[in-house]
């Protein structure tokens, strides 16, 4: 098992833009896939963003590609999302994920470790 906490998140206005971050404690992080995941109000947790353990392999939901980055720095036990030109829709609580093997997914079900949550605002 590895603990997730999440930071970065808050208020901005639409255009703008935040860093989320994700602390990881535990053991083999650089062996695990990160995934970010965000819930709105009312709706059902959504992938976001993932990468494997290598950082090589990346993936995106369609709606934040041009949009959104994630990045991940092994040696600090830590993965990132940057995410500029923020929308309204963009609003909800971000999740950070962790597999137990380094093979990247988009799906909720596959990953065994969960943050907290930072909430994301974003004005119109």
């Amino acid at each position: 098992q590895v603990q997730l906490v999440e930071s970065g998140g808050g208020l901005v206005q639409a255009g703008g833009s935040l860093r989320l971050s994700c602390a990881a404690s535990g053991s083999s992080f650089n062996i695990r896939a990160m995934g970010w995941f965000r819930q709105a109000p009312g709706k059902e947790r959504e992938f976001v963003a993932t990468i494997s353990g290598s950082g090589r392999a990346i993936y995106y939901k369609e709606s934040v590609k041009d949009r959104f980055t994630i990045s991940r720095e092994n040696a600090k036990n830590t993965v990132y999302l940057q995410m500029n030109s923020l929308k309204p829709e963009d609003t909800a609580v971000y999740y950070c994920a962790a597999r137990p093997i380094t093979v990247t997914s988009t799906k909720r079900d596959e990953y065994s470790s969960w943050g907290q949550g930072t909430q994301v605002t974003v004005s119109s």
